[in-house]
């Protein structure tokens, strides 16, 4: 897939270094094509990490994407500057009157607090109405998955006797449904949080059907196919190293962490990580693309959340 991007961007050099498909705004102009419009609202602290991750997941299938990074206009940012965001970033305000094919929000380190206590969380929470008629369909990721589940159904997340980090199996459950086409019955994906969502609470929700699940980690991928909204409860997305970026981290900082388990080959950080669910990720991100957004979307960006269907005129 070709992914339209700001050619200035720092991830743009990255990208191309890696052979993946970016394609500079001069080039796309001249295309006669319906591209992909897509919002990504990135609360992550490391901004540049978080764009490599998700643009390597959305450039693995032949559709042409035009990504739109968004910011939080009511959250002050403490570790990307504000230059930086304001040449490839656009404010929530001047995105609100558009209408999207898809949208990812991605989790943020704020999970051991109440949602009512983040200081963006009635921003967030318009953001994720706003969504329901501006955008074809939402993936949550991570702590944004336990606001989303928060936000649309009431269910509240818990806190874990300890941090969950590392590389844990999941079961497939429905191995017909689009989302999960092609999966393993058992496959790998990364998880790093303090809290969690319970089994018991998404079952409860008529509209949410639990598509994977680990023993040991609960609860992973979940949809909700009226609404066209996905849930994934860890971090498909992390590259190979950014567990032990976390656990160094906090090793620095003198937190005596649990070292992320089933990550490091011997479980020696000196010898470094088996990258062991790439291959998942990048499925999970085309199926998405194409079942959840690009099958379902209407062709005319305007006619998003009028009920119109997905038919040329």
């Amino acid at each position: 897939m070709p992914i339209r991007l700001n050619d200035q961007m720092p991830v743009f050099q990255r990208l191309e270094a890696e052979n993946i498909f970016v394609m500079r705004e001069q080039r796309a102009s001249t295309q006669d094509i319906r591209e992909l419009h897509i919002a990504i609202l990135n609360i992550m602290p490391n901004k540049i990490d978080t764009e490599l991750q998700l643009l390597r997941l959305l450039s693995n299938t032949p559709l042409q994407v035009r990504i739109t990074f968004v910011r939080l206009d009511s959250h002050r940012y403490k570790h990307t500057s504000e230059e930086y965001l304001n040449r490839f970033y656009k404010p929530f305000s001047e995105v609100r009157e558009e209408r999207f094919d898809g949208m990812i929000i991605t989790g943020a380190p704020v999970e051991n607090l109440p949602f009512e206590q983040v200081d963006y969380w009635e921003e967030l929470r318009e953001i994720m109405g706003w969504a329901d008629t501006h955008v074809t369909s939402v993936m949550y990721i991570c702590w944004a998955a336990q606001a989303g589940f928060y936000y649309h159904y009431g269910i509240q997340k818990h806190a874990l006797p300890e941090k969950l980090s590392g590389i844990y199996r999941h079961t497939t459950l429905y191995r017909n449904e689009a989302l999960t086409r092609g999966f393993n019955d058992r496959f790998y994906a990364p998880h790093s949080r303090y809290t969690e969502v319970r089994r018991e609470d998404v079952q409860a929700v008529p509209e949410l059907t639990i598509l994977a699940e680990a023993d040991d980690a609960g609860v992973y991928l979940v949809h909700d196919k009226k609404n066209h909204r996905v849930f994934v409860c860890g971090h498909p997305e992390y590259s190979r190293m950014t567990l032990d970026a976390e656990y160094q981290r906090d090793v620095n900082k003198g937190i005596d962490p649990n070292m992320p388990i089933h990550y490091y080959r011997n479980d020696d950080p000196e010898i470094g990580p088996v990258f062991q669910w790439k291959a998942h990720a990048y499925l999970l991100f085309s199926n998405w693309l194409n079942y959840e957004v690009y099958q379902v979307t209407p062709y005319r960006l305007d006619a998003i959340g009028t009920g119109q269907t997905t038919e040329v005129d």
